[in-house]
């Protein structure tokens, strides 16, 4: 036999290779050893801040909208792009400062630590171990955090040097003030059919032909998919469904904190950390020195940061006779408490309430009855799978079950009988001819199978199917018509100095207003027309079934003494100022990153990104 050859030397490469990549990546997709996702210029991009900064930019998103997202749509939409290219922008000015010799000193460093609130205990004072706890906890070192801070700062200090000293655009905001503060006063005056010569006359049959070939699309019917179902709701059972009254009773005694609740107080407590300190409060209180939400915010606290919520008595210990004898917006104490003596205010009674058992007997008798309906459709599912399974066709369930059959003209308009579930609805909407019936599940525990037996497109009724639907169309089509061009009329009669009166109209007068005022009684289109006239100029636009007559009396440059307009000029500098600022910045962002070294490890962003999944 040949001896065994040596192993392929091109085989130890590999393996060693490998073995040095899982020191850095372990089972998780990433390991503690790769600290770094690339460098902008000679300052790393850590994968912490990138994998913090993300899961932040998440936790927002779902904050903001209200709902989950998984991280495939985060990537969709980008937000693990704009996370990166933030860390990049914020790494390349910490290359440009450090290459100015832009630093900050221990000293600012320090007091902008003993600032956080996250390393202060209850008194306010800085707290070492908590310091470092707080750090540990998101694996980050003292100087790792510390140099963070350092880098912060002078960024800042970079920013403030490219942007300070823009002047404000003095003709910019004199111009959007114009626009914003120039008033109006104005006089309109409604037109209805009332003030027509004669009322309208019905259509002809002509008049109902031409009016009906002229607007189809409002007499077509929209495309339809006839649907064949079965179902069965716990609704459609409960009321066969008889609940023993020891069971009722059962649920009643156990669920007694839902129906009897004692006597309850609204209450805040502010904590102090002696209880000379909580007398003192107590005192400036009593004497009207101060009161108690401005002890609070000297505390820097909340009111939402205090708050109890709804108490009991038991639950206030040393504090609960005299909350309970106080009236909303008293504050008492000083009182004991496991976090030390406290303030405590009152902001409101609530009475105890009782639901007796008699009282509570339908709504529970509904519910057990319901739960036991849902129970029996679960157990008849295994047996309607398998008739389906062996060909049974929706009528055949109907008669060998306790489903009921039913047929519906399924649009978007169709909310009734299992159209009003948004799982029926998607399901008959997405089904197509040839799809075998399914067992469905219904939001309340019902069950549903459906098949698509055709579609019919969208469909021109016949004139006499609506015919009563074109005669109401045409006739308030018609009375606009004329309302119109009686308003023109009227309105062709008035000049600066007559009076609405005269004619007929009855006027309302609407002084100083701008183009964000609401003027009641007037359609949207009002402020538009009325900031395009004239003085003196007699416009006529609609307002919904009737017509409006506007004149214009006068036109007035914005009060520059008036506080809210002087206060709205201030505002339009600073805002322009800012955008301009934000624009130069901008600029100079750019043009550094563009003569920065940057250079991204996508294995490594990879590898975070694959932790989110």
């Amino acid at each position: 036999m040949a001896a065994k050859k040596g192993r392929n030397p091109f085989v130890w490469i590999i393996l060693i290779l490998l073995f040095v990549g899982l020191l850095g990546f372990g089972t998780g997709g990433l390991g503690g050893n790769v600290r770094s996702l690339g460098k902008a210029g000679n300052k790393d991009i850590a994968v912490a801040a990138y994998r913090s900064g993300l899961d932040q930019q998440l936790r927002t998103f779902e904050a903001q909208t209200g709902q989950r997202i998984t991280f495939q749509q985060a990537r969709d939409i980008g937000l693990d792009q704009a996370v990166l290219q933030q860390l990049i922008a914020n790494r390349t000015l910490d290359n440009e400062v450090t290459n100015l010799g832009i630093s900050v000193g221990d000293e600012r460093v320090r007091r902008e630590v003993l600032r956080v609130p996250a390393f202060q205990d209850l008194s306010g004072d800085f707290n070492r171990a908590a310091y470092s706890s707080a750090l540990s906890r998101v694996g980050q070192t003292e100087a790792e955090f510390e140099a963070s801070i350092r880098e912060e700062i002078a960024r800042t200090m970079l920013q403030g040097a490219v942007v300070n000293g823009i002047p404000a655009p003095e003709a910019y905001a004199d111009t959007v003030i114009q626009f914003i503060a120039e008033t109006r006063d104005v006089t309109f005056a409604t037109v209805t059919d009332e003030l027509l010569d004669a009322p309208v006359p019905g259509p002809t049959e002509a008049d109902l032909q031409a009016y009906y070939d002229a607007n189809p699309d409002a007499y077509t019917a929209p495309e339809a998919r006839e649907i064949t179902y079965v179902w069965i709701t716990p609704d459609q059972l409960r009321d066969d469904i008889t609940v023993p009254e020891e069971e009722l009773r059962a649920l009643y005694d156990e669920r007694i904190d839902d129906f009897v609740q004692p006597e309850r107080r609204l209450v805040e407590r502010l904590v102090y950390v002696s209880t000379e300190a909580a007398e003192a409060a107590a005192a400036q209180i009593a004497s009207g020195e101060t009161d108690f939400e401005a002890l609070v915010t000297d505390r820097g606290l909340s009111l939402s940061d205090i708050d109890l919520g709804d108490v009991t008595r038991d639950s206030l210990g040393s504090a609960a006779d005299a909350a309970f004898a106080a009236e909303p917006g008293d504050v008492v104490g000083p009182f004991n408490t496991p976090l030390g003596p406290a303030l405590f205010r009152v902001n409101a009674i609530l009475n105890a309430e009782e639901t007796t058992f008699e009282d509570a007997r339908a709504d529970l008798s509904a519910e057990l009855a319901t739960a036991r309906a849902a129970a029996m459709i679960s157990g008849i599912r295994e047996t309607i799978n398998d008739l389906m399974a062996g060909g049974a066709t929706l009528e055949d369930l109907a008669d060998e079950t306790d489903l009921t059959l039913g047929t519906l003209s399924l649009t978007d308009e169709t909310t009734d009988g299992p159209a009003a579930y948004d799982a029926f609805r998607n399901a008959a909407m997405s089904v197509t001819k040839d799809a075998f019936p399914s067992l469905e599940s219904l939001a309340d525990g019902g069950i549903f199978a459906l098949r698509l037996d055709e579609i019919t497109p969208p469909t021109l009724r016949p004139l006499d199917d609506v015919r009563d639907a074109v005669a109401a169309d045409w006739t308030r089509e018609r009375t606009q018509a004329d309302i119109m061009v009686k308003a023109q009329e009227l309105a062709d009669q008035i000049s600066p100095l007559t009076g609405f009166e005269s004619l007929g109209l009855t006027p309302t007068e609407a002084d100083r207003i701008t183009r964000t005022t609401f003027v009641e009684g007037t359609p949207p289109a009002f402020l538009t027309e009325v900031f395009t006239l004239e003085p003196g100029e007699v416009r006529v636009i609609e307002s919904g079934d009737n017509a409006l007559i506007i004149r214009l009396d006068r036109i007035a440059a914005p009060d520059l003494t008036d506080e809210q307009v002087a206060a709205q000029l201030e505002v339009a500098g600073q805002t322009a100022a800012q955008g301009i600022a934000q624009d130069i910045f901008s600029a100079f962002n750019a043009a550094v990153q563009t003569r920065t070294d940057v250079r991204i490890d996508q294995t490594v962003v990879d590898a975070v990104n694959a932790q989110f999944q």
